[in-house]
């Protein structure tokens, strides 16, 4: 990237009047007995939502500037939705306020330590990326290392007997998962306020789940993410405006680790297997549904035949892109995304409490919906030959 030093100005770095407002509200709001009204009252939920969302709201317009000056955009063509450059390292305010969060809590476990730092090598690893393009085998290398420091850490699949092909598979199911989720939000971060508002949904229906099921360490993490997206997010999808600024790789990779390290972090279920698994992946049902249907799609059409071309290729053939291709313009779609994932962490919150029964026929809806997904993906395929055809004749 080009660095354009002879543009920098002290004065862009001023908050606007409005941006002062907030920033005494944060001022204020990290006073010792403001915190512990929160706490005394059993709001600590709400004061490290809070928290998180006034550290993310005032760092955005910091790090924007920060990479207008120093021309770190990302620049439009054919396969992007964007017409203009528009700024990068929006992830870098999505990380400060998460980890500045958890550092001001003082909340941490074992656990949480292995998650906390695979997480931050991917963060500096997607940094790296937005500034100077990495290769496809050096990303892949560095999310083989984080999430082996998270099995060190003991954050693993746990549900396989006590053998050693058990503990291989769920090895390996555990190295799948983290990858698939990463690099999933990753690739859904191609509209205006898509990966953001799926993070803060996901992240909202863990933290309830974890509240539901006491678990304190995760109520902190899945707060402190759904309250640094909700900063960034005014930001990122606006009215009638294009985005302001991007998360970057560094922030849509960061955010799809943390959600799956929370998932594997927690005990969703108690003593019912079923119920413990089945949550989790009915709140990161559109993840999962996305990734392997256009894995499977680019395999069968012999498009990708290793990881390395799977993360390098770049077709518009995720679900996102499927439904634009059906009319639908990207507010639409990502409107329509929203609401497919709350439906299906709606599910996950009923199954909590919920009967055979009941788990049987929120199970059902779950597979009908993606039923309805993979009806509607092949139209929008069939949608995009369509208009692949008439631009070559055209031309």
């Amino acid at each position: 990237m080009k660095s354009t030093s002879a543009n920098f100005k002290i004065r862009d770095y001023i908050p606007c009047k409005h941006n002062i407002v907030i920033l005494l509200i944060f001022l204020l709001f990290i006073c010792p007995t403001v915190k512990h009204w929160f706490f005394h009252h059993n709001l600590a939920w709400l004061y490290l939502l809070l928290f998180s969302f006034l550290v993310s709201y005032l760092g955005v317009p910091v790090v924007k500037r920060i990479a207008s000056w120093r021309n770190i955009v990302d620049n439009p063509d054919d396969r992007k939705v964007h017409k203009t450059p528009t700024a990068l390292l929006g992830g870098v305010a999505v990380y400060v306020a998460f980890a500045s969060t958890i550092i001001y809590t003082n909340s941490y476990s074992l656990e949480l330590k292995g998650v906390a730092i695979g997480a931050t090598i991917i963060f500096i690893t997607g940094l790296i990326d937005d500034i100077v393009t990495l290769r496809a085998r050096v990303k892949i290398l560095v999310q083989i290392i984080a999430v082996s420091i998270v099995i060190y850490y003991g954050v693993v699949a746990d549900f396989l007997p006590n053998t050693w092909w058990g503990h291989f598979f769920e090895i390996a199911i555990t190295f799948l998962w983290m990858l698939g989720i990463t690099n999933s939000l990753n690739f859904f971060d191609g509209m205006d306020g898509l990966a953001t508002g799926l993070t803060i949904i996901c992240s909202v229906f863990l933290s309830i789940l974890a509240i539901k099921t006491m678990q304190p360490y995760l109520v902190v993490l899945s707060v402190a993410l759904a309250g640094s997206c909700f900063g960034f997010f005014p930001y990122n999808l606006r009215y009638k405006k294009p985005a302001a600024i991007f998360l970057g790789d560094a922030g849509s990779t960061f955010m799809g680790f943390m959600l799956a390290g929370m998932v594997l972090m927690g005990g969703w279920g108690g003593k019912d297997p079923i119920k413990a698994y089945a949550m989790p992946i009915l709140i990161m049902g559109i993840f999962i549904f996305d990734m392997v249907y256009t894995t499977t799609s680019r395999i069968a059409s012999h498009k990708i035949v290793n990881i390395r071309e799977w993360l390098e290729f770049t077709g518009k053939d995720h679900l996102h892109h499927r439904l634009t291709a059906l009319g639908l313009s990207a507010k639409q779609t990502v409107f329509f995304i929203y609401f497919l994932t709350a439906s299906l962490g709606m599910s996950a919150l009923v199954l909590k409490n919920g009967s055979i029964i009941d788990a049987l026929l929120l199970l059902f809806q779950a597979v009908t919906i993606y039923l309805i997904i993979v009806i509607l993906m092949l139209r929008g395929k069939k949608g995009e030959r369509r208009d692949r055809r008439k631009e070559d004749q055209i031309e």
